[in-house]
């Protein structure tokens, strides 16, 4: 059985999401004040997971790692953003003990987690899946993208990564960074214009 919670943090209302599959709570982009919330919402937790490093996805990266002895999964291109934020210089640091490279798959005894990388709204920008759940960060949002105007945001590469998305053939359920949920079908059907206004 598969639970999903989902909690708004900080002042930008980020998604922090708490999956529980086969009795295991995956900790996914924990931002501002996340903290106290998951404590009190985890009974077995494994890993935190970063879709990517932009700091109100990752602000309780390295309390919760610390206070849980988890480890903490980065995509690799996006670390460096873990350090320092332009917008947020008193962002506290977190180290990740797994820096993920591309599309990666790893197996948490039995439960799958698969990353897809999409760069673009920054350099490592990435989904996360997880049985019929994709969390798509800043990446993908319902009838939205992410932004690229942002410091180390590229239009190229989301050009290429919405291309890449259009691929998957078949349809999950997205939980976006903001906002409500969608489906990849949905935001494959309007991809096309995304690419052209990019």
């Amino acid at each position: 059985m598969t639970t999903l919670k989902i909690q708004p943090m900080g002042p930008y209302q980020t998604n922090c999401y708490i999956l529980t599959c086969k009795g295991k709570d995956f900790i996914i982009d924990p931002g501002v004040g996340a903290t106290p919330w998951v404590l009190k919402n985890v009974t077995n937790p494994v890993a935190i997971l970063n879709t990517h490093g932009h700091f109100d996805h990752v602000w309780s990266n390295q309390e919760l790692k610390e206070k849980l002895s988890i480890p903490l999964y980065t995509p690799k291109d996006d670390v460096f953003l873990l350090k320092s934020s332009e917008w947020m210089p008193d962002l506290p640091p977190s180290y990740p003990d797994v820096e993920v490279v591309g599309d990666a798959e790893f197996d948490f005894d039995g439960v799958k987690v698969k990353f897809r990388h999409f760069p673009g709204h920054c350099p490592g920008c990435s989904t996360i899946e997880i049985e019929d759940a994709m969390f798509s960060g800043d990446f993908i949002f319902e009838r939205s993208i992410g932004r690229t105007d942002f410091p180390y945001s590229n239009p190229d590469d989301m050009k290429k990564s919405l291309e890449k998305f259009k691929k998957i053939d078949y349809d999950k359920t997205v939980y976006p960074g903001h906002g409500g949920s969608t489906t990849i079908k949905k935001e494959q059907a309007i991809s096309d214009y995304w690419i052209k206004n990019l």
